[in-house]
């Protein structure tokens, strides 16, 4: 079974299904990794508050699957 990341997923669920999710986030500049808000901040509040179209970064992440 594929697994399929979606915008509502939080940034640290993204990372906890692939160690190179982190490679992506980098790609565009978000700090992910040391960040409180990972842990709460899902993917489309996160771009949205970067100015980054979420749908940009989800389908580089579902790239890895």
């Amino acid at each position: 079974m594929s697994q399929t990341v979606t915008k509502d997923m939080t940034f640290a669920q993204v990372m906890r299904m692939h160690p190179d999710a982190v490679k992506v986030f980098a790609k565009y500049n978000l700090g992910c990794v040391g960040c409180m808000g990972a842990q709460n901040e899902n993917l489309e509040q996160g771009c949205s508050a970067h100015g980054l179209d979420v749908d940009d970064v989800v389908n580089d992440l579902n790239a890895l699957f």
